[in-house]
C-alpha cells in the first residue's frame, strides 16, 4: 500500500505542501476532500461524532484513528485513557506529533485479545473497515472479544440506498450481485493513486441483524441529517 491517506495527513501536520485527496468509488465520480477536515476540532465535528465522544467512557480504543482528532478530544477534554490505532504508519506519526500519548500501527484483527476496553470507537463510516458483508462477522467477533464487561462499541455508517436511481415502481435500481453498500474506493494524492480497496456502508437494519447474529445487542443512538446514524453495540 502507498498509504496516500497517511501521507496527506502527515504532510498537513508537518506543513509539507499538503494537497486535497481525490476519492472515487465504483458508484460515484471523483471527489475532492480537504485533508484539513481530518484535523477538525470538536466544535467542527458532525453531531454524530460529538455524541459518540460524549458517550465514551473508561479505557477507549480508537480504531482507524486517522489524524487523531477524536482521540485528542477524549484525552485533552475528557481526560480519558485512549489507545489510538491505525494501519497507516504516516497517520500514526502525525498523531504522535499532535501529542497523542498512546498510539500504535495496528490492524484491529491482530490486536492482542488480552487488551480490554470500555469503549471502542469506529467513526467516519466505522463499518468501512469490514470491507464486505461477508467479512463483517469476523470483525464483530474481534471487537466483542476486546470489550470489558458493560463495554460498548460506538460505530457510525450510512444507508447509501439514496445513491441509486429510482425505478418505475418507486423502488431502486440496485445491482443484483452482492449487498448494495459494498463499494470499492480509489484514493489519489499528489498524482499518485492507491490500488482500489473494499469499503462497506451498512444500513442500520443490516448492522443490527449482523450484531444479533454475533451475540451483540444493537441500539440506534442518533440519526444524522443524511441517511447516516450512530449505533451502540454491547454484549
Amino acid at each position: 500500500m502507498k498509504d496516500l491517506f497517511g501521507k496527506a495527513i502527515l504532510d498537513f501536520q508537518t506543513n509539507n505542501s499538503p494537497e486535497d485527496l481525490i476519492t472515487e468509488t465504483c458508484i460515484s465520480e471523483a471527489d475532492e476532500m480537504s485533508v484539513a477536515y481530518l484535523f477538525r476540532s470538536y466544535a467542527e465535528m458532525p453531531k454524530l461524532e460529538q455524541k459518540a465522544l460524549q458517550l465514551s467512557k473508561g479505557k477507549v480504543l480508537d480504531v482507524g484513528c486517522g489524524a487523531g482528532s477524536h482521540s485528542l478530544t477524549l484525552e485533552n477534554d475528557r481526560n480519558l485513557d485512549v489507545l489510538s490505532i491505525d494501519i497507516s504508519a504516516n497517520a500514526i506519526e502525525a498523531c504522535t506529533l499532535r501529542g497523542l500519548k498512546n498510539t500504535k500501527i495496528q490492524d484491529i484483527l491482530d490486536l492482542d485479545a488480552s487488551e480490554k476496553f470500555d469503549t471502542i470507537l469506529l467513526l467516519m463510516n466505522g463499518t468501512g473497515i469490514f470491507g464486505t458483508l461477508k467479512e463483517t462477522p469476523k470483525y464483530l467477533q474481534k471487537l466483542k472479544s476486546l470489550l470489558n464487561p458493560n463495554g460498548q462499541i460506538l460505530i457510525d455508517s450510512s444507508d447509501i440506498i439514496y445513491m441509486f436511481d429510482d425505478d418505475e415502481d418507486g423502488g431502486k435500481w440496485i445491482p443484483g450481485s452482492g449487498y448494495y453498500g459494498e463499494l470499492t474506493f480509489t484514493v489519489s494524492y499528489k498524482n499518485e493513486s492507491e490500488a482500489s480497496f473494499p469499503w462497506l456502508y451498512l444500513d442500520y437494519n443490516t448492522l443490527q441483524n449482523a450484531a444479533f447474529a454475533n451475540g451483540l445487542q444493537c441500539e440506534m443512538i442518533l440519526e444524522g441529517e443524511h441517511y447516516d446514524y450512530l449505533a451502540r453495540l454491547s454484549i
